[in-house]
């Protein structure tokens, strides 16, 4: 890993409508990382001024205190598309975290959520990946299978034995951390594995790929089973 003086620093966006909560966020992003890990800015403004700010890539939205609702996601995907956009939320509404995911956001955060949580989900969200309660995505899955039309008429990429390995923990909404732990491989070997799955499928996202999965299109559970236990057994 390159040494933290030659990482740049990440630009985050704050919007909060209570002063309070600003403040707070902020902190939360001034501290807490670990060496190796670019070092967090927290960027105060309004939303259009974050909008507008281009050196700005990730956007932290408190919904609650902002008054805000679904529909300033859309507004804010039509703007900027490629922002990194981490939601925070009401507590154990598994339908309003379904419909903020949809709308654009890569990470949803109860109320509730501590300063090691907020971290985690942003370096999720860092990694390329989604951060929601794994619940809450498996039930988000099951919904975009139920109302996308996926095209069965693609070719079946061609994976290798470890590739479907992580397939089948990305699955079961294991973080790159987790995989590398569960195959004793270290993180950006993972990471490493996970670009290759996303260029091999065309999948923009860890759901997406998810998806694909599920609807048979990268092949069977039976066959990513098959693989996982063929690669255990030569280790």
């Amino acid at each position: 890993m390159a040494p933290a003086e030659t990482l740049q620093p990440i630009r985050v966006g704050l919007v909060a409508g209570e002063p309070l909560r600003l403040e707070g966020l902020a902190l939360v992003f001034e501290s807490g990382r670990a060496p190796g890990q670019a070092q967090l800015v927290p960027v105060r403004g309004t939303l259009q001024e974050l909008l507008d700010d281009y050196s700005t890539n990730y956007l932290v939205l408190d919904l609650i205190s902002a008054h805000g609702s679904l529909e300033i996601l859309e507004k804010i995907r039509r703007a900027r598309p490629t922002i990194k956009l981490i939601v925070i939320g009401p507590d154990g509404n598994e339908s309003f975290v379904m419909d903020a995911i949809i709308a654009g956001a890569r990470a949803y955060l109860g109320l509730s959520a501590g300063p090691e949580e907020i971290h985690e989900a942003l370096d999720i969200v860092l990694e390329g990946s989604i951060w929601a309660p794994r619940r809450t995505l498996s039930k988000l899955i099951d919904r975009l299978l139920s109302e996308a039309d996926i095209s069965l008429g693609i070719s079946t990429p061609h994976l290798t034995a470890r590739e479907y390995q992580v397939l089948e923990l990305i699955l079961h909404a294991r973080s790159n951390r987790e995989i590398a732990q569960e195959l004793g491989i270290e993180e950006r070997t993972v990471k490493a594995h996970v670009g290759r799955l996303m260029r091999k499928t065309g999948a923009e996202n860890r759901i997406e790929l998810s998806l694909l999965a599920l609807n048979g299109s990268l092949g069977s559970r039976s066959d990513m089973s098959m693989h996982s236990k063929d690669l255990s057994a030569i280790q």
